[in-house]
């Protein structure tokens, strides 16, 4: 067994749903950030990577057919570059970062691009198909944008809930306040907007061909916990999930370049980080929230080391509720995580985070010296994915 490594990570800004992005098809952003790995590693260009492998919660559009092969056809790599293509819904481009290091541990790989990519503004509508031809009666078409849809009637309607029930449901459960969300939530603005002024994303990004959009289109620096109380519940009439502390529909797209150490020399650069560990846990459906708790629990004693010895974390603030009853669980200093924004203020493309959140917490770690950090991801229908990554150079 060898090491994997992350040797770079590069994604397109994120846009609003109907923003930036929405005409660009799922296909074309993910090969955006195909092509910019090859720029970045021009190496590729003559030794390419071993497979792509891809996430999309999505794939009823643009985005079927196995989206990373058309992706990397659309972006010219070589027609001898296999690909696949995961899902495991807001988890699934974290997920196939798991799959690329563990293809590159076993030895079946040397260097694996993965990745993610979603447009929830292009998701279609679909239409059950008929069990007999010609039926009488109206049918109704389907959003595939997010959440349940064509639900299994054998399924037990407290799973069903939607994912906004579902965390009003969290945050009755652990008591977690209206006031400690919107705070949060506006951390989240406060943070990304300074990480972007600072440049910390200026190399972690690619501009879409065509769009105008030159950084996350959701951010809103002006917004305060003052102004996040003024908005209504959206789920509840006295519940505390909003719009502005929960994450918005996003289109996007991510990559993550993996490889053994020896795959330094083919590649003709250094290693960034080092996957030490990996986890993944599941529970009851609606309960999805708090599952990166265990699942990042379960990364960290496969990586050797707890909760004291990490000083990043990258959690997808899939809700703020969701984000603190995992901070919360954890006993992690909250300064430690999402120090350059979450995806309350980024956005949640839902294929391409676990992507944006492993690159993220590469570079945060070699630019605060820190020798330990920690990915993690929530995931519909109960499930939760962690990362532990290590600093070589700390």
């Amino acid at each position: 067994m060898t090491d994997a490594f992350v040797y770079d990570a590069v994604r397109t800004p994120f846009g609003r749903f109907n923003g930036g992005l929405a005409r660009v098809r799922p296909d074309d952003l993910a090969a955006t950030v195909l092509k910019a790995v090859v720029e970045r590693t021009p190496e590729l260009a003559e030794y390419p990577v071993d497979e792509v492998v891809l996430g999309d919660a999505n794939q009823a559009g643009e985005d079927n057919r196995n989206v990373a092969r058309m992706a990397l056809l659309l972006a010219g790599y070589p027609t001898t570059v296999p690909a696949s293509t995961v899902n495991r819904l807001c988890g699934s481009s974290l997920d196939a970062a798991i799959v690329a290091s563990r293809a590159i541990e076993t030895g079946d790989a040397e260097v694996v691009l993965s990745g993610g990519v979603e447009s929830m503004t292009r998701a279609p509508w679909v239409l059950p198909k008929p069990e007999r031809a010609f039926p009488a009666g109206n049918t109704t078409a389907v959003s595939t944008t997010l959440g349940w849809r064509l639900v299994n009637t054998d399924m037990p309607p407290e799973w069903t809930v939607s994912l906004g029930e579902a965390n009003e449901q969290l945050r009755e459960e652990l008591g977690i306040s209206r006031e400690r969300q919107d705070e949060f939530a506006a951390r989240s603005h406060r943070l990304a907007d300074e990480a972007w002024t600072g440049g910390f994303y200026d190399d972690l990004t690619i501009r879409v061909e065509g769009t105008d959009l030159a950084r996350d289109e959701s951010i809103r620096p002006d917004s305060t916990p003052e102004v996040l109380a003024g908005l209504k519940p959206s789920f509840r009439p006295d519940g505390s999930i909003t719009a502005g502390n929960a994450s918005p529909l996003n289109d996007g797209a991510s990559a993550v370049l993996l490889g053994s150490e020896q795959a330094a020399a083919r590649l003709g650069r250094e290693p960034i980080a080092r996957i030490a560990g990996r986890g993944a846990y599941a529970l009851e459906p609606h309960r999805f929230g708090l599952a990166p708790v265990e699942a990042a629990n379960r990364a960290l004693q496969r990586a050797g080391i707890d909760w004291g010895d990490v000083g990043a974390v990258e959690l997808n603030e899939a809700f703020a509720v969701q984000s603190l009853a995992c901070i919360d669980a954890w006993k992690v200093d909250p300064e430690t995580v999402n120090t350059r924004g979450g995806a309350i203020a980024i956005g949640h493309p839902l294929g391409a985070s676990g992507g944006r959140i492993l690159g993220t917490l590469t570079k945060v770690m070699r630019q605060d010296r820190v020798r330990w950090g920690v990915a993690a991801i929530c995931i519909g229908v109960g499930q939760g994915l962690a990362v532990v990554l290590e600093n070589p150079n700390a």
